[in-house]
């Protein structure tokens, strides 16, 4: 359950007006709920007109291609709308009257994963589940362990190891900030792992799938792959959507499993630091849990409930369906706009180093476990 976020992001000590306290002159959410509805209006129908554009890219160029006898490589809405945002975010910027319509790009991920259900029988789930959990439970172990191993072995702080090693593991940014007050960790070693992980998380969109392709992988096993070898999720769903439909519905399936276990590694970790007397005690696990799972893939897992005992027509299931790739289209628009590698890359160097040593070694463990796992399941 990761989110893409640039650098204003990661400056608590300057809230937004939509995070800051509110005055007697400011009314809350609460308060004016109308009001709050037109101001991400406008970044919504940036997202929107992006996504479609990217739908329109898509078409366009496929069929001048055909009409002119080219060869050229087919490449999906997914990419165009991801490509379209990378290029507002990093030439003219994206104007302050967007920026909380584009934030809500993560709501729309949610959404999208939900309603994903819809595509899944609960057989289906129950059937790659148990495969993808025991590679979940391999990746996060190996994980947690290379970037542990990497952050001492160049002097990275303690903390901003544990930080770059829960990303990496689990669901990258969301699992940094969940794991940021846990552990107590500073702003900038939270900033510095936030970077690092969106940097190398942009870098996969377009590595995964040229590889796969080489590999003449298959949409299930290449699916599985992306969700275990990609951090964020919404770069974990673009890179299987850029693949094929198929491999998209796979890479989310495989994604929710992983990041279901973001509140035992979080726990895991604030537990370590508070025997330290480096972070607050957990007095309540249980509540500590609830707190830290993703809500969203309960969602999804009712959704396929639901559709498996045939709560929905098939007309509905498949407007479901078709609304959440809707959903999916705002959100790799909102992928490209929050994405401005110039910011990213002024953090630092040490932390992309350790990230992108620990993530090719990931990738290439994970892929060999797919790739295992397909020789012998048949997957």
């Amino acid at each position: 359950m990761a989110t893409t976020t640039t650098t204003a992001d990661l400056k608590p000590e300057k809230p937004s007006p939509a995070n800051s306290a509110p005055t007697k002159s400011s009314p809350t959410k609460s308060e004016n709920p109308p009001l709050n509805a037109l101001k991400i209006l406008p970044g919504i129908l940036l997202l929107a007109a992006i996504g479609y554009a990217g739908k329109f890219l898509e078409r366009f160029v496929n069929t001048y291609a055909k009409a002119h006898h080219w060869t050229f490589p087919n490449i999906e809405y997914v990419l165009w709308a991801i490509l379209i945002g990378l290029v507002i975010s990093n030439t003219v910027g994206v104007a302050k009257i967007f920026q909380a319509g584009v934030d809500t790009y993560e709501f729309w991920l949610k959404l999208g994963i939900v309603l994903l259900g819809a595509r899944f029988v609960l057989a289906d789930v129950l059937k790659l589940g148990g495969i993808s959990l025991a590679l979940v439970v391999v990746e996060i172990t190996v994980s947690l362990a290379l970037m542990t191993l990497l952050g001492r072995a160049f002097n990275l702080k303690p903390k901003l190891t544990s930080l770059l090693a829960i990303g990496s593991a689990v669901c990258g940014v969301s699992a940094i900030i969940a794991a940021k007050g846990a552990i107590d960790a500073d702003d900038e070693d939270s900033s510095f792992a936030i970077a690092a992980i969106l940097a190398l998380g942009a870098l996969a969109l377009f590595t995964f799938p040229a590889i796969a392709h080489g590999l003449h992988m298959n949409d299930v096993s290449y699916g599985l792959w992306a969700g275990l070898g990609v951090d964020n999720t919404a770069e974990a769903t673009a890179a299987g959507a850029l693949y094929s439909d198929a491999a998209g519905k796979v890479a989310v399936l495989a994604k929710t499993a992983r990041n279901a276990m973001i509140g035992f590694v979080v726990l895991a970790y604030a537990l370590y630091w508070a025997s330290r007397g480096q972070a607050d005690a957990v007095t309540n696990k249980a509540a500590f849990l609830w707190k830290k799972f993703p809500k969203f893939v309960l969602g999804f897992l009712l959704m396929s409930l639901l559709v498996g005992f045939h709560f929905f027509s098939k007309p509905q299931v498949a407007s479901l369906g078709n609304l959440s790739k809707w959903a999916f289209l705002l959100t790799f628009a909102g992928v490209g706009l929050r994405t401005n590698i110039r910011e990213m890359f002024k953090q630092g160097v040490r932390p992309f180093v350790v990230g992108a040593l620990g993530e090719i070694l990931i990738a290439c463990l994970t892929l060999g476990l797919v790739l295992a796992a397909n020789r012998i399941w048949g997957l």
